[in-house]
């Protein structure tokens, strides 16, 4: 899989991209990340890529002419490219199915939108404007980076264990469940009582017990008590089977005697 990240901040990009599971799987070739700066598609000796907008305002706008010379490139070296995104906080927002989806295409054109924006004829060449939230960033290149590892990590063989990939958050439109490890029993201060007094953080006997039909309900009732609680919107596209609908429903029903009692 072909990534072309073009941005007037290389090192933005390319440090990041030494290190971690990214880094590893474009030593191994799994995937090819090309980091163009903007401004070697100018013509003029300074290099400038942003203009004042047209009608007056605050703030630069990005050029047509360099993003659009580098699309040429990019097109006259690798083909078309099968996506062309545009970071924008004006984009739909990115989703896990987003990043599925376009795991499985080939080649991936990313335009770091920075300023004000870029100038609107270079939505002629997008294929999709994308925003990784409701929020304003100084430029596009934590989105392009945002995009680059949820994509990559569908990419076979980029993370090790790809089951953790079919199990993650949001996949099945569910929160993960809470995840513990060794030792079993630690001491911590707490957060808000005399400041020497400690109290034990244990692991729910049920992880340890071995029974893994208990330990897998468990995790189940978990995961869907979590979503109730923090992203209650994901559970109307949730893909649940009959018995997380069993456990959803009583978690519901809990919710609702508890919300009566406490208004008695």
């Amino acid at each position: 899989m072909t990534f072309d990240i073009v941005t007037i901040f290389p090192a933005m990009i390319e440090q990041p991209l030494a290190a971690g599971v990214l880094g590893r799987a474009i030593e191994r070739g799994l995937l090819t990340v090309k980091v163009r700066d903007l401004r070697d598609f100018t013509t003029d000796r300074h290099r400038v890529v942003d203009d004042v907008p047209y009608g007056g305002g605050p703030g630069m706008v990005l050029k047509p002419d360099p993003i659009f010379r580098a699309l040429d490139a990019i097109e006259a070296e690798r083909g078309r490219p099968s996506a062309v995104i545009l970071t924008s906080p004006q984009g739909a927002r990115f989703t896990q199915a987003d990043a599925k989806r376009l795991s499985r295409v080939e080649t991936i054109v990313v335009l770091c939108g920075r300023y004000e924006g870029v100038d609107e004829r270079v939505r002629e060449r997008v294929t999709e404007e994308v925003s990784i939230g409701d929020y304003v960033l100084t430029g596009g290149e934590l989105p392009a980076l945002v995009i680059l590892d949820a994509v990559a990590r569908y990419v076979p063989g980029v993370v090790g264990d790809e089951d953790s990939v079919t199990h993650d958050s949001f996949s099945r439109g569910l929160l993960d469940f809470p995840q513990f490890t060794r030792p079993p029993v630690i001491r911590s201060a707490r957060l808000s009582a005399e400041p020497d007094s400690e109290r034990e953080l244990t692991v729910p006997d049920v992880l340890l017990s071995g029974n893994h039909a208990e330990i897998r309900r468990w995790r189940k009732r978990e995961a869907l008590r979590r979503t109730l609680e923090r992203r209650p919107d994901l559970l109307a596209g949730a893909k649940l089977d009959e018995e997380e609908v069993e456990i959803l429903r009583a978690l519901q029903d809990d919710r609702m005697a508890g919300t009566q009692k406490v208004g008695e």
